[in-house]
């Protein structure tokens, strides 16, 4: 099985030694105490750890030309970044690369003792607020954080939408408004889909109000609205709706198929059953697919990772299905869409297969973990 993520990036590896594909965390300092706090935190935390040459020392790497501009690199490679040094510095270094809070790597900030681990930037969805945290867990030290929501013992939007591995449109205006909303005291609903009522117990929704009932809202100043369908309701108050992702779709497809005629059955087949877009979690095919050009498009325009699955990986549940044997002699198997689906989805199928124009799609459910 191998999978293949829209937003990988390439890693310029230089004297630096960037490895952030292995390690989620880049760790610098500049003191000689900032070394032996660094070593503290290495036993516990999978980090790429550099300093300056003059103060080199096993499990660590040099900067590349400087702090700032080792610094910079790392940002753009990293998933958090811990620096051990001023508050200070750290803004003046970062400042030409910070560009938006939804993609910046999460930045946690230590004083050489380990006092104080403060939430720098991206705190919620970069993860830098929970990174705070344990590192102060693990130093006995405190967590500085002040986004709004945590300070208020409450939960976000933003992190929800996190939790449940959803999308909401227009994301920054929901999460702004919702979020703003929720630390002013006003009243927002929360509504899960049916479907989603095993899993909902899972999720932290402190200040939010529960509602079972659509026909029977509560006051409120707003609802958001949990459900991978595609309706939306109508009601007089703003309703904002968190899609979870949940639906895949595993697809068989003659070679060179065009990707305008995929995209478009990937959309009928949707529209059919009921999903809304935004709950497109995986694309999958046979291993043999892996460079098909209409597949990793899709997969782009989608923003969804495209995954592939072995011959042999896919023989194992082909029986359960109709075979062509022309498909067969082709590939050595006897159908792709629907095992694909199978497996993605942990066998939870939904509605027909689709065949159009040489492609065959088929759509599952996945439970969220």
């Amino acid at each position: 099985m191998s999978i293949v993520r829209p937003d990988c990036r390439a890693i310029a590896v230089s004297s630096v030694e960037l490895s952030g594909v292995e390690n989620h965390i880049a760790l610098f300092c500049l003191t000689p105490g900032g070394v032996v706090l660094a070593q503290r935190l290495q036993p516990h935390l999978a980090m790429d750890c550099f300093t300056s040459i003059a103060l080199i020392t096993a499990g660590f790497a040099p900067f590349n030309q400087s702090f700032a501009n080792s610094l910079r690199q790392a940002f753009g490679h990293y998933k958090q970044l811990i620096v051990i040094g001023a508050t200070g510095i750290t803004v003046r270094a970062l400042a030409p690369v910070i560009n938006d809070k939804l993609s910046d790597a999460a930045v946690v900030v230590l004083d050489e003792q380990g006092q104080f681990a403060i939430s720098l930037l991206s705190g919620h969805i970069g993860g830098a607020n929970a990174l705070a945290r344990q590192i102060a867990d693990i130093l006995g030290g405190q967590a500085v954080i002040t986004t709004a929501t945590d300070v208020n013992q409450i939960a976000s939007l933003d992190m929800l939408a996190q939790q449940v591995d959803g999308s909401i449109a227009d994301f920054r205006h929901s999460v702004k408004t919702v979020n703003q909303m929720l630390v002013s005291g006003k009243k927002v609903g929360i509504w899960w889909h049916p479907a989603l009522a095993a899993e909902k117990a899972r999720y932290d929704t402190k200040g939010f109000i529960t509602v079972d009932d659509l026909r029977g809202l509560p006051e409120l100043d707003a609802l958001v609205y949990v459900s991978y369908q595609q309706a939306t309701p109508m009601l007089n108050i703003p309703v904002f709706k968190l899609v979870p992702r949940r639906v895949v779709v595993g697809i068989g497809c003659r070679r060179g198929v065009d990707p305008t005629l995929l995209a478009q059955i990937l959309t009928t087949q949707l529209t059919e059953n009921d999903f809304d877009p935004l709950s497109l979690k995986t694309i999958g095919s046979v291993e043999l697919k892996k460079d098909e050009v209409a597949l990793i498009q899709l997969s782009l325009e989608r923003n969804v990772p495209f995954q592939t699955f072995s011959i042999h990986e896919i023989a194992e549940f082909e029986h359960h299905f109709p075979n062509s044997d022309f498909v067969r002699k082709t590939i050595g198997i006897g159908c792709v869409s629907q095992p694909v689906a199978w497996l993605l989805s942990d066998g939870h199928l939904v509605g027909r297969t689709l065949k159009q124009q040489g492609v065959t799609m088929t759509l599952g459910v996945t439970q969220q973990c």
